[in-house]
């Protein structure tokens, strides 16, 4: 079937977002222009609102419409760790825990020389001025649990242990209430490797 530019266009542009293919995108065009229009023209502002207003806290790198974002104005947070993680979502993941109380450190990524992503891409530089300061005495590695988050967590713990700082990495392993026999070898594998003292 031949569409109109416009549609055709618009189609294309829900294929911007990550695992969306064209029936899928297909699908979200036909849905807005058929049954939800007024949740179009909703998402259209504030999607338009956010492209122009949301910004980078200057402290953690976290997406925040304020220069300084709510976690890093939290008196109440211990400024004395810090978590470097991967992304925005990696932080929304943490902070829903409820059980971490320091602040964070956002990375662009991982690192991937294949790609073209070194330390400088992923933000490498202001995370060593953020260390630089003094007041961090711990880092907490937490990225993901893949080659190019292993690869990215050792990179980063060398620039930490040369500033003479604390610097741990976020246990992987057996999940709370998981089974052995369901369990996949490289994630027990890892448990084995990283197990502890009881």
């Amino acid at each position: 079937m031949s569409f109109s530019p416009l549609l055709k266009q618009l189609i294309e542009a829900f294929r911007v977002l990550p695992g969306v293919g064209p029936k899928s995108a297909q699908r979200m065009a036909f849905y807005l222009l058929e049954r939800d229009r007024e949740g179009g023209q909703r998402l259209a502002h504030l999607l338009t609102q956010a492209i122009k207003q949301v910004g980078q806290c200057e402290h953690c790198r976290i997406l925040c419409e304020k220069p300084v974002c709510a976690i890093c104005d939290n008196k109440n947070r211990d400024r004395s760790l810090l978590c470097v993680v991967q992304g925005p979502a990696h932080v929304a993941a943490i902070e829903q825990t409820g059980g971490y109380p320091g602040l964070y450190f956002v990375l662009q990524g991982h690192l991937s020389p294949i790609d073209g992503r070194g330390p400088k891409e992923i933000g490498i530089d202001a995370f060593v001025r953020r260390i630089s300061t003094n007041t961090v005495k711990e880092v907490v590695l937490a990225t993901n649990s893949t080659v190019e988050g292993e690869a990215t967590a050792y990179y980063i713990a060398d620039l930490v242990k040369s500033h003479n700082i604390k610097v741990t990495r976020i246990a992987h392993g057996v999940p709370m209430g998981g089974e052995l026999e369901y369990i996949d070898g490289g994630t027990l594998a890892k448990a084995l490797l990283d197990r502890t003292l009881v």
